[in-house]
């Protein structure tokens, strides 16, 4: 992955937008702001999002992961199996980026928190854990 610092400001430009944009949503909903802000995501957290799915993307497997994504959401008898295996590729890619980029690790620990990649469905392992 080359990622140029000019496209790093350009991302965190854009991801503040949506940042921002989400927030007066959640604001003009009657949200809490403290539950807001806790809850969106933070710039960088948006930017690492952003930089995954071009990379899913240049790979022609972002429809694929979507996918996988939204049979993970079912309740099908093989959701749990798509869901580790989303979590395990996204996982891989997070890492990728962690290591191209390493002023956005923080961000990528953050967006990897809640992904289960231990890999044993029997003891429910997370990235975060």
């Amino acid at each position: 992955m080359n990622l140029t610092t000019a496209r790093l400001v350009e991302l965190r430009r854009d991801a503040r937008i949506e940042r921002d944009a989400l927030l007066e949503h959640r604001g003009r909903l009657g949200e809490d702001p403290a539950d807001a802000l806790s809850v969106t995501p933070s710039v960088d957290e948006l930017v690492v999002c952003t930089i995954r799915d071009e990379m899913l993307e240049d790979r022609d497997q972002l429809a694929e992961f979507s996918m996988a994504r939204l049979a993970a959401r079912g309740s099908g008898p093989d959701a749990d199996a798509h869901r580790r295996n989303a979590d395990r590729v996204e996982f891989e890619l997070l890492r990728e980026i962690a290591a191209a980029v390493p002023q956005l690790a923080v961000a990528v620990w953050g967006v990897a928190h809640d992904l289960d990649v231990a890999g044993d469905p029997e003891n429910g392992g997370s990235a975060g854990a």
